[in-house]
Parts: C-alpha cells; sequence; structure tokens
C-alpha cells in the first residue's frame, strides 16, 4: 500500500498537480468518509477499500490500478477529470 501511495503521490507532485492527501490510518472522519464514498461496485468482497483511492472532491475516480493504468495509457489528466497543461502528452482522453 505504501509503495503505491508513494508513486501516485511522486506522480501529482512531478507533474505540479494540486491534491490534498487524507490520511485514513490517524483520522477516523477521513477513514470514514472514503468509506461511504467510494461505490458499492468497487468496494472489495469482503472489508473496508485500501487505499490509495482517487476522487476529484467528492467524485470516486477509482483505486491504484486504475490510475497505473490511466498512467499507462497516458491518460491521467482525463482520468483525473482535470484539463491537461499544453503540450503534455499525458492530456490524452481515454
Amino acid at each position: 500500500i505504501k509503495k503505491q501511495q508513494q508513486d501516485v503521490l511522486g506522480f501529482l507532485e512531478a507533474n505540479k498537480i494540486e491534491f490534498e492527501e487524507k490520511d485514513i490510518a490517524a483520522n477516523e472522519e477521513n477513514r470514514k468518509w472514503m468509506r461511504e464514498n467510494v461505490p458499492e461496485d468497487s468496494r472489495p468482497a469482503s472489508g473496508n477499500p485500501l487505499p490509495p483511492r482517487l476522487f476529484n472532491d467528492s467524485r470516486y475516480l477509482g483505486d491504484y490500478d486504475a490510475f497505473f493504468e490511466a498512467r499507462e495509457n497516458n491518460a491521467v489528466y482525463a482520468f483525473l477529470g482535470l484539463t491537461a497543461p499544453p503540450g503534455s502528452k499525458v492530456g490524452e482522453h481515454l
């Protein structure tokens, strides 16, 4: 989990994409918020959804696998629901 979180954070920081990180380990409110905002069809069969989970405000975008796939397809900005900066190859749509 930690490696996946670092991968996502590193990408966002390297591309100067603003984000807010929510710690669900130390904050019960954040943990509750994530559980409530991950759609039913994106939850594991048993237990709680594990991080990292990505949201644009309260709109659920996906988990690490979805992020990784978008990054591999040069579609991270579309995945995040953001407009890519001019000349960015990561702005192609899915």
